[in-house]
């Protein structure tokens, strides 16, 4: 859904459509069922809409178009990188890889972005637990979803999909076999998560810790 230039994700339409007849509905009730201080009424609308416009904001789903470049690895989602480490990759790889890792917090955009171009060579959806997503057992523990992409060049990369404490639903569009392009979307995390992206080791990485990312937009790293 496209308001003028601000684009609502389709996996938000139930969810804000649910939010909006609940919010009515309570705002509605307490109008007619306690007829107390206007100022209370008026507060509780307030605070009703503050909701509304959040959960609003949270499905938001900006067009990042970009140029690829087969050189370049992009961020695959907004948030603040809390882990660049090589660390041994037990799911796909079975070897060490650079693990960076984007914590996204439920104010970040949500929707999740291709770093490189190439095709998916392997899927693989996991159910788990609900530690904090800013936690190292998170990446283990938690509901996740991977996939891998194979650039023309070789290269394999592995992006995560993160259940947080607060996720609720991990939404991949990836399937075996799909022919991506860089800064297309690969899917959508519903409330707090994080995303891990498993590169080669030795990888020129362009981020810091704690450094604030943009999917499509934030160079990672670069192929070497």
């Amino acid at each position: 859904m496209t308001l003028g230039k601000f684009r609502i994700h389709r996996e938000g339409y139930k969810f804000i459509a649910g939010a909006l007849v609940v919010l009515a509905g309570l705002n509605t009730a307490g109008w007619l069922i306690w007829p107390g201080p206007m100022l209370y009424h008026y507060l509780g609308f307030g605070a009703s809409l503050i909701l509304f416009v959040f959960i609003v904001m949270f499905f938001r789903a900006p067009s990042r178009p970009l140029e690829p470049d087969p050189l370049l690895i992009y961020a695959p989602a907004d948030g603040k990188i809390v882990v660049i480490e090589e660390t041994y990759e037990k799911e796909y790889f079975r070897d060490n890889r650079l693990q960076i890792s984007i914590f996204m917090s439920p104010f970040n955009m949500h929707s999740n972005r291709y770093p490189i171009s190439g095709t998916v060579t392997w899927t693989q959806y996991q159910p788990g637990r609900k530690f904090h997503a800013r936690s190292p057992k998170s990446s283990e523990m938690n509901e996740r979803s991977s996939v891998v992409v194979t650039s023309e060049s070789g290269t394999e990369i592995l992006v995560r999909q993160v259940a947080g404490a607060v996720a609720r639903r991990i939404v991949t569009y990836s399937k075996k076999g799909d022919r991506v392009h860089q800064g297309d979307e690969l899917g959508f995390i519903k409330f707090g998560s994080r995303v891990d992206i498993f590169l080669p080791t030795g990888t020129a990485v362009d981020v810091q810790m704690f450094e604030q990312v943009r999917a499509s937009r934030t160079i990672l790293a670069r192929v070497i």
